[in-house]
C-alpha cells in the first residue's frame, strides 16, 4: 500500500489532497480504535481503564457501538456501578438511546441491576425503549418500502483482511470488517444463490435474528438480502466455540463447569420466553461461543434450524422428533424444553 509520502530521491512534492486524506484514515482509525477499547474496558468492569482513557479524551464519553450503544449502556446492563459512576463524572448522557431507543436505565430495568437502577435515577436517568417502562408518545413512522434498518450495504464490508472461521454445506463463515468494527459473516455459497430452499432457510434466521437481544445470544447487526450474495453479519466472539475450547483445555473445573451451563441455560431461557417462544433444535458445544480467549463470558448462536412457535399457555407443549438437529446432542436440546 502507498504511504503518501515521497522517497527520499523522489523530486515530486506529495499531493496535499493526498496527505491529507491520509491523515484523516489515520485519526479515524484511531478513533475507533479508541471507541472499541473504551467499550471493552466499560464491559470488562475495569473502571480505572475507563478513567485513563477518559483523562486523555473525554469525548469518548460519548463513543458509540454499531448499535448506537455508549458505555454507559454497557455498564448499567452489567451493573457495574464504578464505571458507571466514572462515565456520568466525565458527563455521560445518561438518557442516551440505542438502536433500539433504550436508554441505559432502561437496560438496567431490563437485567434487574437495582443498584444501578438506583444511580441513573439520581442523576435524572429516564427509562424509554423497547425494555423501558415508559414510551415515547410520538408515533412510530413505517419502514421505506423493500428498506429496514438492518439491511446493509455490501460496499460497506470490508473483507481485505478476512479469515474463513468456519464452513457448512450452504456457505462459509468469515471474520471481516463492517465499518472498522471486526464481525463474523455467513456468506451463502455463489452456486446455492438461487436455490429456492437454502433462500428459505436464510431468510427464517434473519427472521428469527432481529427479535433477538440478550447478553448470552449471539447479536445479530444485519443482513445483506437484496444481492448475491446473501450475508448474515453478527458480532465476531475472539474466543472461538466450545467445541474447540473443550477439545484444547479438556475436562472443565466444578466452578466454571457452572458458570458455563449458567450462561447457557440464560440464553435458552430468554429465547423460551412467552408468548413467542424461539425452539434451538441445534444446541450443541459448536454453537456455543466464547465472547473472549478467558473464557468468562458464553453465548448461544447459529439459528439456522431454530423454530418460532406460538404459545397460548405456560402449559403448551412441543415435540421435537429425531429428525432436527444434531443426534448426539438430541437430549440436550430435549432437557432445554
Amino acid at each position: 500500500m502507498s504511504s503518501g509520502n515521497s522517497s527520499p530521491g523522489d523530486s515530486t512534492t506529495p499531493c496535499k489532497g493526498g496527505a491529507t486524506s491520509s491523515a484523516d484514515k489515520q485519526k479515524e482509525k484511531a478513533r475507533v480504535s479508541r471507541t472499541s477499547l473504551i467499550l471493552w474496558h466499560a464491559h470488562q468492569n475495569d473502571a480505572a481503564a475507563v478513567r485513563k482513557l477518559l483523562e486523555e479524551d473525554q469525548s469518548l464519553v460519548h463513543a458509540r457501538d454499531y448499535d448506537n450503544r455508549t458505555p454507559l449502556h454497557v455498564a448499567s446492563l452489567h451493573g457495574w456501578i464504578d464505571v458507571a459512576k466514572c462515565l456520568i463524572e466525565y458527563g455521560a448522557d445518561v438518557n442516551a438511546q440505542d438502536r433500539w431507543k433504550n436508554t441505559p436505565l432502561a437496560d438496567a430495568e431490563g437485567a434487574k441491576k437495582f443498584n444501578m437502577m438506583e444511580l441513573l435515577n439520581a442523576h435524572g436517568g429516564l427509562s424509554y425503549g423497547q425494555n423501558g417502562s415508559h414510551f415515547e408518545p410520538k408515533p412510530v413512522p413505517p419502514p421505506l418500502p423493500n428498506k429496514c434498518d438492518w439491511e446493509i450495504d455490501p460496499s460497506e464490508l470490508d473483507f481485505s483482511s478476512s479469515a474463513i472461521i468456519g464452513k457448512g454445506s450452504f456457505g462459509e463463515i468469515l471474520k471481516a470488517y463492517w465499518r472498522g468494527t471486526p464481525v463474523a459473516i455467513k456468506r451463502i455459497l455463489p452456486s446455492l444463490s438461487d436455490d429456492r430452499l437454502v433462500i428459505q432457510d436464510f431468510r427464517h434466521e434473519v427472521n428469527l435474528l432481529v427479535k433477538l437481544r440478550h447478553p448470552n445470544i449471539v447479536q445479530f447487526l444485519g443482513a445483506v438480502t437484496e444481492r448475491k450474495p446473501l450475508m448474515l453479519i453478527t458480532e465476531y466472539l475472539r474466543g472461538g466455540d466450545l467445541h474447540k475450547y473443550l477439545k484444547e483445555k479438556g475436562a472443565l473445573s466444578p466452578s466454571t463447569a457452572v458458570n458455563f451451563a449458567l450462561d447457557i441455560a440464560r440464553g435458552m431461557a430468554y429465547l423460551h420466553n412467552e408468548p413467542n417462544v424461539i425452539i434451538h433444535r441445534d444446541l450443541k458445544p459448536r454453537n456455543v461461543l466464547l465472547v473472549n480467549s478467558s473464557a468468562d463470558h458464553l453465548k448461544v448462536g447459529d439459528f439456522g434450524l431454530s423454530k418460532l412457535i406460538k404459545v397460548q399457555n405456560s402449559h403448551d407443549v412441543y415435540k421435537m422428533t429425531g429428525e432436527t438437529g444434531s443426534c448426539e446432542y438430541l437430549v440436550s436440546n430435549c432437557s432445554f424444553m
